[in-house]
């Protein structure tokens, strides 16, 4: 469905997710009325052949109290596809792939209350994190609508002026019909991943801070958890917002980043977000990638699950995508 909702964005005038102007990039000047998939167009479909392609899995192991465990030899691990172990081609730790992260703030009115502390606590986190030259970030905010603020970059200083744009967008309809001021998550995350995110190199990611409620999405959840799958994008979230009058969507937020190997943080108090941001970092920071030929090289077009196992270990908690899709 999403992919036919996006071709229809790139005829005469489009309609929007959010029945407005377009997927605007948004600047501190004007926002102009492009897509997503118009700034960056998308390459041509090309035939691939499994037999060819290499499976990469980043994946994080963890202990019961969630200590990373940073010493896994190749030996020890195995992979398996649709339940058939594979042979491992590669086996390494990374701490120095570029990283490339999508930070996706929802601001609609659930977010009132607690959207500055996030923002402030969102630019430590780019200050600690980002390596000049090296690590990008694009700034997108979404509620009815997905706005690019700011496209990759390693620029500080522009990061942080995106974030200072970042605003509450409070609904000026009473309209149950109307999709003004509601909130499109699961929208936003399959855009971001296919147009963002698919064509860029380096461990691509999602950091979305939200309180997981969705009420104007045209696509479903199972969509946009596709489309970071088939993007080979890891998402992580942190759930906050005013939970006393719009909820906190748990399921859902522990469902898109469970099965893209992230994780989902549900801060209650200040210390809380700061350590959550502090974990994503480190378990950034602290990936393991296993790569494999698939033995079946029959290119059927379906899903196919990957299951790590660590048998010489007990207790262990091992976080990657659920598959991939080709």
């Amino acid at each position: 469905m999403l992919g036919l909702m996006l071709g229809s964005l790139l005829v005469g005038s489009p309609p929007t997710l959010g029945g407005g102007s377009g997927l605007p990039r948004a600047s501190s000047q004007e926002s102009t009325s492009r897509t997503l998939t118009e700034q960056r167009p998308r390459q041509a479909e090309e035939s691939v052949h499994l037999s060819a392609r290499l499976v990469n899995v980043f994946f994080t192991v963890t202990t019961r109290r969630n200590a990373l465990v940073t010493d896994l030899r190749r030996e020890e691990v195995r992979v398996f596809e649709n339940g058939r172990e594979q042979e491992i081609f590669t086996f390494v730790r990374q701490t120095d792939l570029p990283l490339t992260i999508a930070l996706l703030l929802d601001v609609s009115a659930s977010q009132q209350a607690t959207l500055p502390e996030a923002k402030a606590a969102a630019a430590r986190f780019l200050r600690t994190l980002v390596r000049p030259g090296t690590d990008t970030v694009a700034i997108v905010t979404f509620r009815d609508e997905v706005q690019l603020l700011e496209d990759f970059t390693s620029t500080l200083s522009r990061l942080e002026a995106a974030l200072n744009r970042v605003r509450v967008m409070l609904p000026t309809t009473q309209d149950p019909e109307s999709r003004f001021g509601g909130t499109s998550l699961y929208d936003a995350i399959g855009l971001v991943a296919r147009d963002l995110l698919a064509q860029r190199s380096g461990r691509r990611t999602i950091l979305v801070i939200t309180d997981g409620e969705d009420t104007t999405s045209v696509s479903h959840l199972s969509d946009a958890i596709a489309e970071a799958v088939r993007a080979e994008v890891t998402i992580y979230a942190i759930g906050i917002g005013d939970r006393s009058r719009f909820g906190l969507n748990v399921g859902v937020l522990r469902r898109l980043t469970e099965e893209t190997g992230g994780r989902a943080y549900f801060p209650k108090n200040s210390a809380d977000l700061e350590r959550a941001f502090r974990e994503i970092e480190t378990e950034l920071r602290s990936q393991y990638l296993l790569a494999y030929y698939p033995s079946d090289p029959t290119p059927e077009g379906r899903f196919r699950e990957i299951q790590i196992r660590v048998p010489t270990r007990k207790g262990l908690r091992i976080r990657h995508r659920r598959g991939y899709i080709l």
